[in-house]
């Protein structure tokens, strides 16, 4: 018995728990509240997709009424419940071997999904046999998909259910009259699953966690059902959806299923609600919407201040079953690949974000206008935990945007530790990022990032705020790609006032981007205009027409039209094919006007763009404030004497040994010695630049022309940074 049940309703990832539920209950571990936390979603795919669950899958009509591949399912639909539970032991990492006979062919049933075999196995080429394998079981698994969503149910998704219910709900009316409706094949998993572990825990108070659109439906379901069947059980809502899309909510029926809504940081709006249910007499709340008097109320009369970053405990993912999640590879992207393929610790480096100003992004709201980053140790010893925890090396920060700053002080305490681990998280293209950092962050684990390029104009990155160029974003992209840390750019396009010519250069500049080799992934977005964004709340500033509904339930994505009458969509399609092939080097040659079937103009950027912004020339100016670090090993030292001329030095040759290489570099003696000296004490702990030149020049003349030597810009290149 717990006094919380934390829910992830259906649909999320299918590879890794979304954190909400773990980081809420790691806050409430510090309370000594007791609570249990689960992942319905992952829960309801393996009952779904076993041999017992296919088994139970009637078609709902006549199969003869269905299309040609859905009939190609149901004929072959013994071989799929045959093969399905080795399938997804497989995706599990519990069943590797089976790589081979999924690789052989003739082993999985194939329906439409394996059309695109034949244009993607170039993309795939490179794979290794497991990765292979986990693409065509994805495929295998999608045919599943499509025929549930033909014959069996369709609001179904592997990430989201019943996702339209959700989007730009401005009324509740259609989720309303979806939930008066008879229980699809899906909720019949859902509750049955849900049903069982509200009894075994007997919680007071059950939270639902609400992420996305592609959750929302899912979550009402189970409120709807814990209402009928324990109705003493208190529920409550909070997440991202209702962060964002329900915080004009109005419509009274919303609570005839859950007893709370609460928005933004969880931790004391949960606390608090818990000791509403505790002692009901005290009637304080934090940010929570709740019935009274049968009228909407929102109430945020605590005088309680949120807590702190790191005050709010380690994320707990106890109670999850972490070894039932599938790792799928669903496309040849490879950011995508991250997001989908194994499964990550997520943590997070700051709350909010450093830079606030982007003008498409919800920056009103608090989950980005309240900026608190977390202390460098405490978060390296909250990896330390979760590894303890999970058995998992690799972390995804869920930033907003990661700050430079905090990125090298966490870098610097995981080699500090020696901790070997893999991270991955968002940042934005500054100038920050400079070559040595770049270098520090792959040497602490770093293996990607991502960050916005949006639109490839410089007019535009000012009009968005971004604080970027793309010249400015060449060069970091450069630094990140030569330290080998991958590199995926969001790119958007239709954003106001955007011409048909700024369109066309910004696709110039990505292909001269991907060719140069600076980026390996990217998606294209097309601008959407949300509620809480600068564009949002002053549309007449950015020459947009919004097109407005009466709010009385979500309130994020506004429909607009665009004074400058443009069709933005059309492009959609010669954006999104160009990328597939610039990701994966090909099609380069081609004119840009090849990927559309209406006439666009020819580009205004010169073809040589972005490799004349990457091109640099040695900086020989010295900044007293850097600081200095040595991440390499200690060399081996052997002395040596040189003769020319009569004359003679003592000299020393220093071997420094890399994983992959060896650098050999000699010096004269007394240099060498001060060298190895400063080296031992850089391995320990960074240097400031002023203090390191003092000392060199208290025993020798003319640090500058030591500092740019060829042997000493040889270690430069190779572990001695400046940061």
């Amino acid at each position: 018995m717990s006094d919380l049940l934390l829910i992830t309703p259906p649909f999320t990832q299918l590879n890794t728990p979304y954190p909400a539920t773990a980081y809420i209950k790691g806050f409430l571990n510090t309370k000594n509240i007791s609570a249990f936390q689960m992942d319905l979603g992952i829960e309801v795919i393996v009952e779904l997709f076993s041999k017992k669950g296919l088994s139970d899958l009637i078609p709902d009509g006549e199969i003869a009424h269905f299309s040609e591949n859905s009939q190609r399912i149901f004929s072959l639909w013994d071989v799929y419940i045959a093969t399905i539970d080795a399938v997804i032991a497989f995706l599990q990492g519990k069943n590797p071997t089976l790589a081979r006979q999924i690789c052989s062919g003739n082993f999985l049933p194939e329906a439409s999904r394996f059309n695109q075999l034949d244009d993607m196995e170039w993309a795939f080429g490179n794979m290794g046999m497991q990765d292979k394998a986990k693409h065509l079981a994805t495929l295998y698994l999608e045919d599943i998909s499509d025929f549930i969503v033909e014959c069996v149910d369709e609001n179904f998704g592997f990430s989201r259910y019943a996702e339209r219910l959700g989007r730009s709900a401005n009324s509740f009316d259609e989720m309303y009259a979806e939930l008066s409706k008879e229980i699809t094949h899906i909720d019949k998993i859902t509750l049955k699953i849900l049903e069982e572990r509200v009894r075994e825990i007997q919680p007071n108070l059950v939270l639902l966690s609400v992420p996305f659109p592609g959750n929302l439906y899912s979550a009402f379901r189970c409120a709807q059902y814990i209402k009928i069947h324990f109705p003493l059980v208190k529920i409550a809502m909070g997440g991202g959806f209702p962060n964002t899309e329900l915080r004009s909510l109005k419509d009274k029926r919303v609570f005839e299923f859950f007893d709370f809504i609460t928005l933004d940081d969880g931790e004391l709006p949960v606390e608090l609600l818990i000791s509403n249910i505790q002692n009901p007499n005290s009637n304080e709340f934090k940010r929570t919407f709740l019935l009274e008097n049968k009228e909407v109320v929102y109430k945020n009369n605590t005088t309680k201040s949120d807590y702190k970053q790191s005050d709010v405990g380690t994320p707990d993912y106890s109670d999850l079953f972490l070894d039932k999640y599938i790792s799928v590879i669903e496309m040849a992207n490879p950011m995508h690949s991250l997001w989908s393929d194994g499964r990550w610790n997520k943590l997070t480096m700051a709350h909010g974000c450093y830079w606030g100003k982007c003008t498409f992004c919800d920056v009103s709201l608090d989950y980005i206008k309240i900026y608190e980053p977390i202390a460098a140790k405490i978060l390296v010893d909250r990896m330390e935990e979760l590894i303890l925890q999970t058995g998992e090396t690799g972390f995804h920060f869920v930033d907003e945007a990661a700050p430079p700053a905090l990125m090298r002080e966490v870098a610097l305490e995981i080699l500090k530790r020696k901790l070997v681990v893999s991270w991955w998280t968002n940042i934005r293209f500054e100038k920050s990022f400079t070559k040595d950092l770049c270098v520090l962050l792959k040497a602490s684990g770093c293996i990607a990032v991502s960050g916005g390029l949006e639109v490839a104009s410089d007019r535009l990155l000012e009009l968005i705020k971004k604080g970027v160029t793309v010249e400015q974003v060449a060069k970091v992209t450069n630094y990140f790609t030569e330290a080998g840390i991958m590199v995926h750019a969001y790119l958007m396009y239709g954003y106001p006032t955007q011409t048909i010519q700024e369109t066309v250069d910004s696709l110039e500049m990505v292909r001269q981007l991907f060719q140069i080799g600076v980026i390996q992934s990217g998606f294209w977005h097309q601008f959407a205009m949300t509620a809480h964004s600068p564009v949002g709340l002053n549309p007449d500033e950015f020459g947009v027409i919004p097109q407005q509904n009466e709010i009385t339930f979500a309130n994020n994505d506004i429909q607009f039209k665009d004074k400058t009458g443009i069709n933005h969509d059309k492009f959609s399609f010669g954006l999104k094919k160009s990328l597939f092939n610039y990701m994966h080097g090909m099609c380069f040659d081609y004119d840009l006007q090849e990927w559309f079937d209406f006439k666009i103009p020819n580009t205004k950027i010169s073809p040589d763009f972005i490799e004349n912004a990457i091109f640099e020339t040695t900086d020989f100016s010295l900044k007293p404030t850097s600081k200095i670090i040595w991440i390499g090993n200690l060399p081996i030292v052997d002395y040596f004497t040189k003769s020319k001329k009569g004359a003679t030095w003592e000299m020393a040759k220093l071997s420094f040994h890399f994983k992959t290489e060896t650098l050999e570099i000699s010096l004269e003696k007394d240099h060498a010695n001060w060298l190895v000296k400063t080296i031992k004490l850089l391995s320990d702990h960074p240097i400031l630049l002023k203090d390191v030149k003092l000392d060199f020049e208290s025993q020798f003349e003319d640090f500058e022309l030591f500092w740019f030597s060829k042997q000493i810009i040889l270690l430069r290149n190779s572990g001695l940074l400046v940061l």
